[in-house]
Order: C-alpha cells, then sequence, then structure tokens
C-alpha cells in the first residue's frame, strides 16, 4: 500500500490557501490524495472538465500534472497527502 512523503496541514474554509482555490498542477510523478475530515469541499478538474464532491470517507485523487481547484462548501476541514505512486483512496 503507497504511504504518502508529505502531508498538508489541515486546512478548514478559511485557511485553505489561495493556490489551492485556484487552477494549479501536481508535479510530474506525484498525485495528490484530498482528504476531507469534516464538510464537503468541491473538487474541479479543469481538464477533461470534472466536478466531484468530497466527503469524510470520499476523498479525491488528483494525477500527476492534472489541473485542478477546491472550493470549499460551507464549513469543511481537508488535508491534502502526496504520493509518488497510486494512492489506493
Amino acid at each position: 500500500m503507497a504511504e504518502p512523503y508529505r502531508s498538508t496541514p489541515v486546512f478548514d474554509e478559511s485557511t485553505i490557501p489561495a493556490a489551492l482555490r485556484g487552477e494549479h498542477r501536481t508535479k510530474p510523478g506525484v498525485w495528490g490524495l484530498i482528504r476531507v475530515i469534516e464538510g464537503e469541499l468541491n473538487l474541479t478538474y479543469c481538464e477533461p472538465h470534472a466536478e466531484k464532491v468530497l466527503s469524510p470517507g470520499n476523498p479525491g485523487v488528483v494525477n500527476p500534472e492534472q489541473t485542478h481547484f477546491v472550493t470549499p462548501l460551507g464549513q469543511v476541514k481537508m488535508q491534502v497527502d502526496f504520493y509518488t505512486e497510486p494512492p489506493d483512496p
């Protein structure tokens, strides 16, 4: 089972960095696993366009170099784990 090599701090709806709210991408060879601890978060993939509502027990996977952004849906607590191989959500 893949283990994350790095994790962000836990963010809430007011501390999610602007960089995560705007279009950005993971680095080559890096997967992101967006975990919601409380509440809901909208994950938008830019190409091809798709949206997914994340919640506890329903994380979102971002593939290497995949452009995306997140939008909190009310009060939320979330964290991103980074992997060098595909994570098992």
